[in-house]
């Protein structure tokens, strides 16, 4: 297959249905509703990918304010599998790292992954994510039920001793 041309577009109210469709065949969980309402409402952070016009992928983000952190969580990032290993994945993320930067008041970026997907670790260790917490009986109805956090820190948290806040370069 020659290198295709990849783009990303904006989610909207008219192709909502082609992000449902794909993340049912791409992702072994459902969904719900608030979910696609949400990512109508992040802007760039919810892609659809594109390979030569036709949707093949998506990336959905959400900024998160949890543990006296602001970051970044990777809800869905996701590929069909006859597109995959043509940079689609590298595209949707390097977008993700891009907003992360451009924001420059991130402490990191971070999604969840089932222990056994290798080539998603491995994916998101070439970016420089690390695994930071296994979650036990993370996912409900799927097997196994585990999720490793892979986070990608931008700077360390304030400690309490001295109240700054350490940029990671």
């Amino acid at each position: 297959m020659t290198r295709g041309r990849i783009e990303l577009g904006d989610i909207t109210q008219h192709n909502i249905k082609q992000l449902k469709r794909l993340n049912q065949v791409v992702f072994p969980v459902t969904y719900n509703d608030k979910f696609y309402k949400d990512v109508l409402e992040v802007g760039e952070l919810a892609k659809l990918a594109y390979y030569n016009d036709i949707v093949i992928g998506a990336v959905c983000c959400r900024v998160d304010t949890s543990e006296n952190q602001r970051r970044l969580y990777i809800m869905t990032l996701g590929c069909l599998a006859p597109y995959r290993r043509l940079g689609i994945g590298t595209t949707m993320l390097e977008h993700v790292l891009k907003i992360c930067e451009d924001d420059g008041n991130l402490d990191n970026v971070f999604l969840h992954v089932q222990v056994n997907n290798e080539g998603a670790i491995k994916f998101y260790e070439k970016f420089g994510f690390e695994i930071v917490e296994e979650k036990k009986n993370y996912y409900k109805r799927i097997e196994p039920a585990d999720a490793y956090v892979l986070q990608k820190t931008f700077r360390v948290p304030k400690t309490e001793e001295n109240g700054e806040v350490e940029q990671k370069s």
